[in-house]
């Protein structure tokens, strides 16, 4: 039996094996093979199912809360490295005669596992103790301990929870039960009724509950643009207030904030397609805008502006790079924005607690997955929120500071095979590399026989190699709670690209390129940190290496020796990722997310010209060049998502199969065979979410 704070702890029957091997060998490391044996001793099973359990573990025993108890070995295996005391049984003892110290009889294996279980209670008995006096006096100020409560459990996704004034109706994001454009729909907590406040063809999102309770204002995203409208409660009229610039990222999460007086609203705006975001203060009466923020061109800017109750303070995350942000606090007095945290990971979402001292905040601070965690507005060490769940984001507090809401993600991606039947169409598809956590970024060796992805399921980012039967899959690189991805195989096969976030905090979030041996060692930095490389490709005689970069102050392609040298810049009106044509004289790249078309230049440099916009191949980061076209999927046409090919020579377009889900435009998904015989695709198996209310939140 596991006990955590004296209450039972449910593990499946193989984690707990997993567990109690672990413990009866502590302080020296197990291999993986032993532990393989000593668990599946019967069964085949892939060293991921192993990993798996492990990262189980860990959760169960809570060391995303400070406490350590399994090491990890790469290449080698785990260590169980707190301590441990048994505590003998002497009526259970003196009724069994000694034995020899492996005597495989049925009473002395009956002792061995009994004295196991007990220093399993003692030594996380010890360790809760710890966690148990720091938080008894929160504990004691209420009889009544914290409940999380569904609020919705829709198909699809539900999520930017924006409570009411009075803490007892929310406001959300949802497609609807069929799925289409997102809209904003009103609930009141304890019913199951629902009001669909917006009906329009556009997709609405982020919306934000008026002080006096009889508006919600939201941001609209149509063909012709973005812009935020204002609408009462009661389903009036709706009045657009603003337009805003319609090609930029706003972030997936958060909803949007009033100030105290009703009459102004924070929103994220930017004057073009280069500057940074910055929050604007937005008058609802006249529809005027004041700048608040002006982050630095480096940057990606700032989001997710929350005020807090008070209205005297306004906080914010500002965004280094994509999946690099930290969070701020402004003082709407005046003055420069105060830093809070030093992480440089993703943040999706923030709130101010209901006393205008803490922001709580939705961060990958425990690794791949976003947990809640709490910082006081002046500063300090940031602490996890008890353990509501894992993958949340978007938190929302009322204004009394009792509920706290979130948006518990429920995705799942894996990555699918689909053979060619060299009539343009596909003759199979199936699952190839999956687990219960995210698997990407495919890419085949320039043999055919593996395959380079990025993989959460060691609970942290890293990067993986499998045959290319998705068999023997094993961990090349653990990036931890640092978003790494984007493989890409040497010509010759031996080597593999990427880009990480520095581990280093101190140099987190300017992601860099490394590389590592593709049969396993020692991975090194091949650009350096602050420069913001990411997107690596090799070119066709293996001689550069090919990345996005800010370092010239806003994204371009450049490339480098791989053997290590100065970078050179290829593009000069933007750039992000590329792929050389086969005959190496050119390079394909794209310009960015939500740019959709492809270009093309010499890879000395030169002339940098359209190639197509046909279906927005470069909107989706699904693409991939081959010998005599381009590879993609899609969502950009009428008909729905599917995998396309477009001949350079001719520009004809060709239909290869109908996709059951749209592609994810942020993650490379997309890798071809060297025979063109089969394609990889990353698609989620299972999609959506759901909002959770935690009744009486301290």
């Amino acid at each position: 039996m596991l006990l955590r704070d004296g209450a039972y702890v449910s593990l499946t029957p193989k984690a707990f094996e997993t567990l109690v091997v672990l413990i009866e060998r502590h302080g020296r490391i197990v291999e993986k093979d032993e532990l393989l044996r000593q668990i599946w001793p019967d069964t085949f099973v892939e060293e991921g199912t192993l990993v798996k359990n492990v990262s189980m573990l860990r959760k169960a025993l809570g060391e995303a809360e400070g406490r350590h108890y399994i090491d990890t070995f790469p290449k080698r295996g785990y260590r169980f490295a707190a301590e441990v005391r048994v505590i003998e049984a002497p009526e259970e003892t003196e009724a069994i005669a000694p034995q020899p110290e492996h005597d495989p009889s049925p009473r002395a294996d009956a002792l061995r596992r009994y004295r196991w279980a007990v220093a399993v209670v003692v030594l996380l008995a010890l360790g809760a103790a710890v966690y148990w006096m720091a938080g008894q006096s929160r504990r004691s100020s209420s009889a009544a301990a914290p409940r999380a409560i569904p609020l919705t459990s829709f198909t699809g996704r539900q999520t930017q929870v924006a409570f009411s004034p009075d803490g007892n109706q929310i406001a959300f994001v949802w497609g609807g039960p069929q799925e289409g454009p997102p809209h904003i729909y009103v609930k009141v907590i304890g019913s199951e009724a629902l009001l669909p406040l917006t009906r329009d063809a556009g997709s609405d999102s982020r919306p934000a509950w008026s002080p006096d309770d009889k508006s919600i204002a939201f941001l609209r995203t149509t063909p012709q643009g973005r812009a935020w409208y204002v609408t009462s409660v009661l389903g009036r009229p709706e009045r657009k207030i603003a337009e805003v610039h319609p090609h930029f990222d706003l972030g997936s999460s958060n909803s949007a904030y009033f100030a105290p007086d009703g009459q102004t609203l924070a929103i994220v705006d930017k004057a073009n397609t280069a500057d940074p975001a910055s929050i604007f203060l937005l008058r609802l009466d006249s529809s005027t805008r004041r700048k608040l923020t002006s982050p630095p061109a480096s940057t990606t800017g700032d989001y997710y502006p929350a005020f807090s109750p008070d209205g005297k303070r306004l906080a914010f995350a500002r965004a280094v790079s994509f999946s690099a942000t930290d969070l701020y606090v402004l003082s709407l007095a005046g003055g420069e924005p105060k830093r809070l945290t030093f992480d440089g990971l993703t943040i999706d979402g923030l709130a101010w607690s209901g006393n205008n001292r803490e922001i709580i905040f939705s961060s990958r601070r425990g690794g791949s997955f976003n947990s809640l965690w709490r910082i006081r507005a002046e500063g300090g060490v940031p602490e996890r929120v008890s353990t509501f769940g894992e993958d949340v984001i978007s938190p929302a507090v009322s204004r009394g500071g009792n509920r706290l809401a979130y948006t518990r993600l429920l995705d799942d991606m894996n990555i699918w095979a689909y053979t060619l039947n060299g009539k343009g169409g596909v003759a199979s598809k199936a699952p190839l590399i999956a687990s219960t956590f995210r698997d990407s970024d495919p890419d085949y060796s320039p043999d055919g026989r593996r395959i380079a992805f990025t993989s959460g399921r060691s609970g942290s980012f890293g990067i993986w190699v499998c045959d290319a039967d998705g068999s023997n899959s094993r961990l090349l690189f653990d990036g931890g709670p640092y978003v790494t991805g984007s493989p890409n195989w040497s010509p010759d096969g031996r080597k593999i690209v990427f880009d990480t976030r520095a581990k280093d905090p101190a140099k987190a979030g300017n992601p860099s390129v490394w590389m590592v041996d593709a049969d396993g060692g020692e991975a090194h930095p091949l650009t350096g940190a602050g420069t913001g490389d990411v997107a690596p490709t090799w070119s066709r005689n293996g001689m550069w290496i090919y990345f996005a970069s800010t370092r010239s102050g806003a994204l371009q392609i450049w490339k480098m020796p791989a053997r290590g040298g100065a970078a050179i810049q290829v593009t000069r009106k933007g750039g992000f990722q590329g792929y050389e044509t086969a005959d190496g004289r050119s390079l394909l790249y794209v310009k960015g997310r939500q740019v959709p078309g492809v270009w093309r230049v010499p890879v000395d440099g030169g002339d940098e010209v359209p190639v197509t916009d046909k279906d927005q191949i470069g909107y989706w980061r699904c693409w991939r060049v081959t010998r005599n076209g381009i590879y993609f999927a899609t969502a950009s046409v009428p008909e729905g998502p599917r995998l396309e090919f477009l001949e350079l020579a001719s520009g004809a377009l060709q239909r290869i199969t109908e996709l059951a889900k749209a592609p994810d435009p942020t993650i490379p998904g997309l890798a071809v065979s060297p025979d063109e015989r089969s394609l990889l695709l990353s698609q989620y198996d299972q999609s959506g979410s759901n909002i959770i209310m935690v009744d009486r939140f301290r």
